[in-house]
């Protein structure tokens, strides 16, 4: 552009310059303001990025380390041992028996001729049960009566002899000696005679063993026997057994010996016979332990009116026994360790301490404390096998509230 142009358009070239030069510095500050509040943006952005980074990781460290401080802790319940309130019922197994239960043999040597009651036959005291042939028995008894009439009549002529010399001795016509020798004769004869009924008693009674007999009333349970078998005296002929009342042996752990006593109420109950209960009593003991197996013998008397239970079976046995004084506690507490066994205990500050205990009786679920514990002791309920004295713990009490 020419200066006359400038001219006639009034601006001076150099003017012009000028207020340019300050346009495009102003339009320079302008962008580096703009820079540097974009910059303090960005950095403020960062900053708080950086802060906020900064605080998650610290709350993420702190409930860290609360984490594992509460997982480090060991959390155990506790209970405490407690007196039975009643007693304990306990069952044993027992086999019964007849009340008299006893093998019938023959006295009398033969051969079976009858028999009349099988097994499972009721019979009464006194029935005939077999008949046997004796007939070497029967002989004997011929030969002994044959004795006997013989000594009989010896004794008739020793005494009219007697008599006689006694006449004659008053005549003095025989000496005394000759008469005492007939005296002798008489006496002689009359032990003769004495012997031979005698005899004869004894081979009639082996005569009545030839029908045998029950000696009590009860049930036939086993017939050895049949028509035509050669009997002796060792041969078991039947088996008879009192079924009312019934009878039943059961050994009791020394450790209830002390709690049972005679005339003491049972119950007995059969598998088979489901929902019932026969009513018993306990009507004697042994008395004494046996050595072998730590137990004492008991027996029980049990009615059978009906005949519901069998000889033979095998029952179970109910005692109720009283409540024990000692302490209880429940068998999951109890540590096994090489100085015998132990219970865990807690203190009111948390620290745990073992402690030995002497073990009595075992209910099952409980078990009985001799000794080592009292009723305020806090007990760890399953305790581990790591568990030692002095550890820290924290406890909670058992559902029980102990």
């Amino acid at each position: 552009m020419t200066d006359q142009r400038h001219a006639a358009l009034g601006l001076h070239p150099i003017e012009f310059e000028a207020g340019q030069d300050h346009v495009e510095l102003l339009k320079r500050r302008q962008i580096v303001r703009r820079t540097q509040m974009a910059a303090l943006l960005v950095l403020l952005v960062l900053v708080l990025g950086a802060g906020r980074t900064v605080l998650g990781r610290f709350a993420n460290a702190r409930t860290l380390d609360a984490s594992t401080a509460d997982q480090a802790r060991q959390y155990v319940t506790t209970v405490q041992a407690r007196r039975r309130a009643s007693g304990q019922t306990l069952a044993l197994p027992g086999t019964l028996q007849g009340f008299v239960q006893s093998p019938i043999a023959a006295r009398a040597s033969g051969y079976v001729k009858r028999w009349t009651s099988d097994i499972g036959s009721k019979v009464q005291k006194g029935d005939l049960l077999a008949e046997i042939e004796t007939p070497e028995i029967d002989q004997q008894l011929s030969q002994a009566r044959a004795a006997r009439d013989q000594a009989a009549a010896s004794l008739e002529l020793a005494h009219s002899t007697l008599v006689r010399w006694e006449g004659l001795r008053k005549k003095d016509v025989v000496s005394q000696q000759d008469l005492e020798e007939r005296r002798s004769a008489v006496t002689q004869s009359q032990a003769n005679l004495a012997a031979a009924e005698a005899n004869v008693g004894r081979l009639r009674q082996l005569e009545d063993f030839k029908r045998v007999l029950a000696p009590f009333s009860g049930v036939i349970t086993r017939r050895n026997v049949d028509v035509g078998d050669l009997i002796d005296s060792s041969r078991l002929l039947f088996t008879l057994s009192q079924t009312d009342p019934l009878r039943v042996y059961v050994n009791l752990p020394q450790a209830y010996a002390q709690l049972v006593k005679v005339g003491q109420k049972v119950v007995v109950t059969q598998a088979e016979l489901q929902g019932r209960r026969f009513p018993g009593q306990l009507v004697r003991t042994s008395a004494s332990i046996d050595s072998a197996t730590r137990t004492m013998q008991l027996e029980v008397a049990l009615p059978n009116p009906d005949g519901s239970l069998m000889p033979g079976a095998y029952v179970k046995v109910e005692l109720s026994l009283p409540a024990s004084q000692s302490l209880v506690a429940p068998t999951n507490t109890l540590l096994f360790r090489a100085q015998g066994t132990m219970v865990a205990l807690v203190d009111a500050q948390g620290r745990v301490s073992l402690r030995r205990v002497n073990v009595g009786r075992n209910y099952g679920a409980d078990f009985e404390v001799l000794d080592g514990l009292t009723e305020a002791d806090r007990v760890i309920l399953n305790p581990p096998d790591w568990i030692a004295d002095g550890q820290t713990v924290v406890a909670s009490p058992g559902k029980d509230g102990k």
